[in-house]
């Protein structure tokens, strides 16, 4: 079944390193601090929980301190949410990309809202 949602990328820049910022999006420790109340993992399945709701969400692909894709036990098969680290050519900064699905009506409140995330992100690193 093809999707009906739509791809959309929001990017960040964070101060500090890929290796630190890395730690954060892909580690049950790292993503309790900003992302989730709580986070398990068992092998490549991690879950998330907030106010007794917990979501699953498998690890699809990752590259040490280069990105982490993940997709939720509700997402169709060709959708995902992925963090990607780049590091910008001009200023040399580290750059958070978000690369995530909504339906197009909900791409502006999804944007908030991770928005909202990388904020709380951003404040745990110290950036």
């Amino acid at each position: 079944m093809k999707s009906k949602k739509s791809m959309f990328t929001v990017e960040f820049p964070v101060r500090c390193s890929p290796a630190i910022l890395y730690e954060f999006l892909s580690t049950p420790n790292g993503l309790q601090e900003w992302f989730a109340e709580k986070v398990d993992q068992k092998d490549d399945t991690f879950y998330f929980s907030w106010s007794n709701n917990t979501d699953e969400a498998d690890r699809l692909a990752f590259e040490e301190n280069e990105y982490v894709r993940y997709r939720w036990e509700y997402y169709d098969d060709e959708e995902f949410f992925e963090f990607r680290i780049t590091q910008s050519a001009v200023t040399n900064e580290t750059i958070l990309q978000i690369t995530d699905f909504a339906d197009k009506s909900e791409i502006k409140d999804q944007q908030q809202l991770w928005n909202t995330q990388v904020n709380d992100l951003k404040h745990r690193i110290g950036s």
